[in-house]
């Protein structure tokens, strides 16, 4: 839990104590206490506006009419969790990059060992060039559609997501991106 969280939580429960505790005795105290409160509410809110936001926006995709709708995020991309080898797993949408990349905690998750990997090909990113291991994943799962012996990468640099790449994303029948939605169709 954020330390910023606990500090308001605890302000908040300390101005409602103090507020029961003065009751109706004064009315300035009291109005202080509730305008304290209301204070100290939204910034509780705000510093859990993400966490909160998210509960209302759609993050996953969406079966509909025999297609995927993915809907862009807050961040202007498109996000989805694939389950790899019965393990959900993170992914950014990315046209530009030609392979399914995973990061190295990710292929660790969905039981690959970092030790057996070999790190033979090179790939050329904006953070320039980084040892890359290919792959076979057992099974890849997007809602109903499921694919195995897919291939894929595992990437020895940092990435803050797996990517989400061409080699998969050309299984698809067509990609489409209509009104801040990206639309697969197989």
């Amino acid at each position: 839990m954020d330390i910023g969280l606990i500090i308001a939580l605890a302000i908040l429960a300390l101005l409602t104590l103090s507020f029961f505790g003065s009751a109706l005795r004064h009315d300035g105290a009291r109005n202080a206490m509730i305008w304290g409160l209301i204070f100290v509410g939204v910034t509780v809110v705000a510093s859990e506006w993400d966490n909160v936001s998210r509960a209302f926006v759609p993050q996953q995709t969406t079966l509909v009419d025999g297609r995927i709708e993915v809907p862009k995020s807050r961040d202007n991309h498109f996000h989805l969790t694939l389950t790899i080898n019965n393990t959900p797993v993170d992914f950014l949408v990315d046209t530009g990059a030609s392979q399914m990349v995973l990061t190295l905690e990710d292929a660790t998750r969905v039981g690959l060992n970092p030790d057996d990997l070999a790190f033979i090909q090179t790939a050329y990113t904006a953070n320039g060039a980084v040892a890359t291991a290919p792959v076979r994943l057992d099974t890849v799962s997007l809602g109903p559609i499921e694919d195995t012996r897919v291939r894929a990468s595992v990437n020895s640099g940092s990435m803050e997501k797996s990517l989400l790449g061409m080699s998969y994303l050309s299984r698809f029948e067509s990609i489409e991106i209509r009104q801040d939605r990206l639309i697969l169709s197989r």
